[in-house]
């Protein structure tokens, strides 16, 4: 079903904050806002409701039994069907390290999928999570598929993918120094990420224009009083934004506080990092290859490490504001203008302003997802 906009609503609007106005769509995009607007077959909603930009989640492997590493188009349906249900409305398809084949197949699969402008949830680009990290903080990384960095590899893979890599997440001490400016120059953010670089390492590729890090404190160099490591580089370092995994079990209350105190609400991105078992059951899933046992929304490879997430993008705005004391506005930046401008696509997703794309979520109080509208087409709708 297509809107033709708001009426008489509460609507967080950039610069204004959360405001009683109305506001028309036309054409997929926000075309006026303004307290006159005539009612005309608007949506109209009451006071304990608020319509919200939507949510661009930049680090996400999968949903509802599907996974962007599988080349199936059906698979790529599933995800987009299912994240329209937390206030998703776009994200970058991220994959696993994996052979290149593996990885070659998932990327021209995406590409396929995102030429065909699919209904629903709009995928910005790939974002290539490995192969080029470090295998001393792999993660849920396969350690026999990690390489240096390698610009030919990167070049490779994003030709299949029909140059629609977005981001790509390194270690920059895997001769990261080689391949960095060649990807900035191709519009690609870098982020530093399951990396045991030093501070010195860090704070060079930040110079250099790496300007993400993806799920901090996760998966990198800790800090240390003599030596900061990644973690202490996300801290101090103005210029870099900083991924974060908000489940409250990749990470504690106080160290997401920790991260808003240091960097402000404005360099922080939330992200789900969710797999597969996101809207499934208990049991066991699959990730990058291996297998994951999700019990208690925790997903672990057999060894006890955490491999990705089942969190939905709400609840992170949600744990965001429990740890942090943030404001509604605060936290709902961190999932929508924030990463947009990280990758770049701020001029038409992240807020709701004249001209950008009409993408909305209609929140309660709770912040439980009523409605989820993507370009000015209602992808969810609360039963």
């Amino acid at each position: 079903m297509k809107i033709k906009g708001f009426y008489n609503s509460k609507i967080y609007v950039y610069g204004k904050g959360i405001i009683k106005t109305s506001l028309l769509v036309e054409e997929g995009k926000i075309s006026k806002i303004d307290e006159d607007i005539k009612r005309e077959e608007l949506l109209q909603f009451g006071e304990e409701f608020i319509v919200i930009p939507g949510f661009v989640d930049k680090h996400i492997h999968g949903a509802n039994g599907s996974d962007f590493m599988n080349p199936s188009q059906e698979d790529l349906r599933t995800i987009s069907t299912a994240i329209a249900q937390e206030g998703t409305t776009s994200c970058l398809a991220t994959t696993m390290t994996q052979s290149l084949e593996n990885i070659g197949n998932a990327v021209a699969n995406i590409a396929e999928y995102m030429e065909n402008k699919p209904f629903g949830v709009e995928i910005l680009g790939i974002h290539l999570e490995g192969p080029c990290v470090s295998k001393r903080v792999a993660g849920a990384q396969p350690p026999e598929f990690i390489i240096p960095c390698d610009k030919e590899v990167l070049d490779s893979l994003n030709q299949k993918a029909k140059q629609k890599v977005k981001q790509v997440t390194l270690a920059y001490e895997e001769n990261g120094e080689a391949v960095l400016e060649h990807l900035i120059q191709q519009g690609i953010v870098v982020s530093l990420g399951h990396s045991y670089c030093t501070y010195e390492q860090a704070k060079k590729a930040i110079d250099a224009g790496a300007s993400s890090i993806s799920h901090m404190f996760n998966a990198m160099s800790p800090i240390h009083h003599r030596e900061i490591g990644l973690v202490g580089a996300g801290l101090v370092e103005d210029k870099v934004s900083c991924e974060l995994i908000c489940d409250l079990i990749h990470v504690s209350k106080p160290a997401v506080n920790l991260l808003f105190k240091a960097k402000g609400h404005q360099k922080i991105c939330l992200i789900t990092d969710s797999i597969e078992a996101k809207y499934m059951p208990d049991g066991k899933y699959e990730l990058g290859g291996q297998p994951v046992f999700v019990k208690n929304n925790e997903a672990r490879l057999k060894d006890g490490t955490l491999a990705g997430s089942t969190l939905k993008m709400n609840e992170a705005v949600r744990n965001f504001m429990k740890a942090t004391g943030s404001s509604l506005t605060e936290a709902v930046d961190c999932a929508t203008i924030n990463p947009a401008r990280c990758l770049h696509v701020e001029k038409k997703k992240g807020s709701i302003e004249v001209g950008k794309d009409a993408d909305f979520v209609v929140i309660d109080k709770e912040l439980n997802v009523i409605m989820t509208i993507c370009r000015g087409e209602v992808v969810y709708s609360k039963k």
